[in-house]
C-alpha cells in the first residue's frame, strides 16, 4: 500500500489532468463550424475579392489548389500566385492558367524578412480588392467558400476572419501525430474564445486568412510582423491587440488541406510551429514537462496502483487510462482519422517531445530554424 499523503497527491493530480481533458473536449465543441452557403443579394452585396498565394516548389499542390480558387461562385475575385524562386514546375503551373491566374515574381528577400511574410506582403500590393485572401498553395476550396467567408465576415463585423481547414491524413504518422497536433492548437490558443471581444486569445490559420485591406495596410499588413515565422498568429495578435473584430470557424466542407507528405516533413513543420523564430528555453521545458504531465504520467497510475496493491491508486489509474484513451480516441475520429489511432496517441506525444528536444538543442546552441529551402536565425 502506498502512504496516505501519496494517494492525496495522486487523487489532486488526477483531478487536474481530468479537468484539462474535459477542457479539451468543451473547446471542441464550442468551436463554430462554417458550413457553404447560397449566394444571396445584389451585386453590391460582393466587395472585390484578391486571392493571394505565395508559392515556392509547390508544383505538386499548386494545380488543385488554382482549380478551385478559379470555380469560386463568386462574381469578382481575383487571384494572383507570388512565385517565390522556385527550383520545380511551379511557374509553369501557374502560366499554364494565365491569365485568369496573374504571376507575380517575388522580389529578394530583405533581411529581417521571413519568407511567407514576404511573398504575402508583396502579394497584397500588387493587388486592389477590398479583402484579402491568404490561401496556402495546398489548400482545396469548395465552390462556395469564398462567398461563406465574405459574407460570414461581413456579418460578424470582422476585420480578419480565417478558416480552421479538414486535414487529409494519408499514411499511418499522418493519422497518429495530426490529431494530437490540431488538439495541441485547439488548446494552446483556446480558439473558441478567439471571437469573445473580452478574451485577449488570438490566432488565424494562414491556410485560410480573409482580411479587409483597409485595417490590414492601416496596421502595417505583413511588414509589421516580418519577422514572425508563425505570421499568421502574429496577424491576428496585432488585430486583436488594437481592438479589431476577429473570427476563427471549423470549415470542413469549406477548405481542406493535406499539411505535410512525409514524416520528415511534418516533424520539420511540428518543429518549426514549436518556437518559431523566437527562442524560450523556460517555455520550451515547461511545454515538455506540461506533455508528459498530463499524457504520459497517468498511464504509469494503474500500473503502480496494480504493483502497490493499492486499491485506491489502481481505481484512479483505470480511470485515467480510460478516459485518456476514449478522449483521443473520440478526438481522432472528430478531425477525420480513423478512431484506433486515437489509442496511439502516447506515440503521437512522443513525436512532440523529439520535435521539442530537438528545438531545444537547436535553441540552446544558438542554432536556425528551416523552412522551404530558408533558415533564419533563432532570437531569445
Amino acid at each position: 500500500m502506498l502512504s496516505e499523503l501519496s494517494e492525496v497527491g495522486i487523487a489532486a493530480g488526477s483531478a487536474v489532468v481530468l479537468l484539462y481533458q474535459g477542457w479539451a473536449l468543451w473547446l471542441a465543441a464550442e468551436m463554430p463550424r462554417l458550413e457553404p452557403t447560397t449566394a444571396d443579394g445584389g451585386p453590391g452585396s460582393f466587395p472585390r475579392v484578391s486571392v493571394v498565394i505565395a508559392a515556392r516548389d509547390e508544383e505538386l499542390d499548386l494545380p488543385q489548389t488554382l482549380e478551385t480558387a478559379l470555380a469560386q461562385e463568386y462574381p469578382d475575385f481575383e487571384v494572383v500566385v507570388v512565385e517565390g524562386g522556385s527550383t520545380d514546375g511551379t511557374k509553369a503551373v501557374i502560366d499554364a492558367r494565365a491569365p485568369r491566374v496573374r504571376r507575380v515574381e517575388e522580389p529578394p528577400l530583405p533581411a529581417g524578412w521571413v519568407g511567407k511574410s514576404w511573398a504575402c506582403w508583396t502579394g497584397a500590393r500588387a493587388t486592389d480588392g477590398e479583402w484579402i485572401l491568404f490561401l496556402d498553395a495546398d489548400v482545396r476550396l469548395h465552390p462556395a467558400a469564398l462567398r461563406t467567408a465574405v459574407a460570414w465576415a461581413e456579418r460578424e463585423g470582422a476585420a480578419l476572419a480565417s478558416c480552421a481547414s479538414e486535414i487529409e491524413m494519408v499514411g499511418f504518422w499522418e493519422r497518429t501525430v495530426l490529431p494530437f497536433y490540431i488538439q495541441m492548437v485547439l488548446t494552446y490558443f483556446r480558439a473558441p474564445h478567439v471571437n469573445r471581444a473580452t478574451s485577449r486569445a488570438a490566432m488565424a490559420n494562414g491556410q485560410f486568412c480573409l482580411v479587409r485591406r483597409s485595417v490590414y495596410e492601416s496596421l502595417g499588413g505583413h511588414e509589421a510582423i516580418r519577422s514572425h515565422l508563425l505570421e499568421d498568429v502574429a496577424l491576428a495578435r496585432r488585430f486583436k491587440s488594437t481592438g479589431r473584430t476577429i473570427r476563427v470557424a471549423f470549415a470542413p466542407h469549406l477548405v481542406r488541406t493535406r499539411m505535410y507528405r512525409d514524416r520528415g516533413e511534418m516533424f520539420e513543420g511540428i518543429r518549426k510551429t514549436v518556437y518559431g523564430t523566437e527562442f524560450s528555453a523556460t517555455r520550451q521545458v515547461g511545454f515538455l514537462a506540461g506533455l508528459v504531465g498530463m499524457f504520459w504520467l497517468p498511464l504509469a497510475v494503474l500500473p503502480l496502483g496494480l504493483a502497490s496493491g493499492d486499491y485506491l491508486v489502481t481505481a484512479f489509474g483505470a480511470l485515467l487510462a480510460f478516459a485518456l484513451f476514449a478522449k483521443h480516441v473520440v478526438f481522432a475520429r472528430a478531425v477525420g482519422a480513423p478512431a484506433a489511432y486515437g489509442l496511439l496517441y502516447p506515440l503521437a506525444v512522443g513525436f512532440y517531445i523529439v520535435a521539442i528536444l530537438s528545438s531545444l538543442r537547436r535553441g540552446i546552441g544558438g542554432g536556425t530554424v528551416s523552412w522551404k529551402r530558408r533558415t533564419y536565425p533563432i532570437r531569445p
